[in-house]
C-alpha cells in the first residue's frame, strides 16, 4: 500500500504497523495543527497504568488555524527532562531499555524549535532502533480526498485509532494487565529488536 500519515511525538503502534506493511510512506506536511492529537503528544505505562506526556507548544491566535510544521514548541516548560524521568520511572527495570537509552537520549537534551522537525528526528531514530528503513515523501499540499493513497491520517487522533493488537510483556501487567497500542517505545523497551517482528504479524485496520 501507498500509505499516507502523519509525523507524530514517538508515535502509537499502530502507526508503525502501518508503516511496516507500506510499499511507501508520505508524510501529511500541510494540515492545520489540532489539539488533543498525537502529534505532540504520546501514552505510556507508568507504574500507576496509563500515563499521558505531552510537549507544550505555542499557539498563534492572530494567525487563526496553524499549520502543523509551522508550530513551535514552547520552550517556557522543561518537558524534555520531565518525560524522561517518566519514561525512566516507567521502564528503567524493562529488558532493553538500557539497550536503547543512548539512542533516545538527544531527543531530550537537544533544544528543537518546531514540532514537525522533532517529530522527524524521532521517527528516524526508531526506525533505527528497529532496524526497518526509513524511506518516505513528503506531501506539498494538503488534499481531503486521497484516492492514491491509504489515508491513515485519523490515526493522529488516538481517540479514532481502535486497533487491538496481540499482548506482549509489559512491565506492570500484573497490576494493571495489558494495556493495547501504545507508544512505540512500550514495545521497543520490552520487545527489543523482536519488535519488528511483532509489527509485521499485526493487523491494520
Amino acid at each position: 500500500m501507498d500509505l499516507l500519515i502523519h509525523p507524530t511525538y514517538f508515535p502509537s503502534i499502530s502507526h508503525f504497523v502501518a508503516m511496516v506493511k507500506a510499499d511507501s510512506i508520505t508524510f501529511e506536511m500541510e494540515d492545520n495543527f489540532q489539539k488533543q492529537t498525537n502529534r505532540n503528544r504520546m501514552y505510556i505505562y507508568s507504574p500507576n497504568g496509563v500515563q499521558l506526556l505531552n510537549i507544550p507548544v505555542k499557539h498563534n491566535p492572530v494567525a487563526g488555524h496553524q499549520k502543523f510544521k509551522d508550530v513551535k514548541i514552547e520552550p517556557a516548560f522543561d518537558w524534555q527532562k520531565q518525560h524522561f524521568k517518566s519514561l525512566e520511572a516507567a521502564y528503567r527495570t524493562s529488558p532493553f531499555f538500557e539497550y536503547f537509552e543512548d539512542d533516545i537520549r538527544p531527543v531530550f537534551e537537544q533544544k528543537h524549535k518546531y514540532m514537525m522537525e522533532l517529530n522527524f528526528q524521532i521517527m528516524e531514530i526508531v526506525c533505527q532502533c528497529l532496524g526497518m528503513p526509513f524511506d518516505y515523501k513528503k506531501t506539498e499540499e494538503y488534499f481531503h480526498e486521497t484516492p492514491q493513497y491509504t489515508d491513515l491520517r485519523p490515526l493522529a487522533n488516538g481517540k479514532k485509532d481502535t486497533n487491538e493488537f496481540e499482548p506482549y510483556t509489559q512491565v506492570f501487567e500484573e497490576k494493571h494487565g495489558f494495556i493495547n497500542n501504545l507508544s512505540i517505545l512500550d514495545l521497543l523497551f520490552n520487545e527489543g529488536r523482536y519488535a519488528l517482528e511483532y509489527l509485521k504479524k499485526q493487523a491494520i485496520r
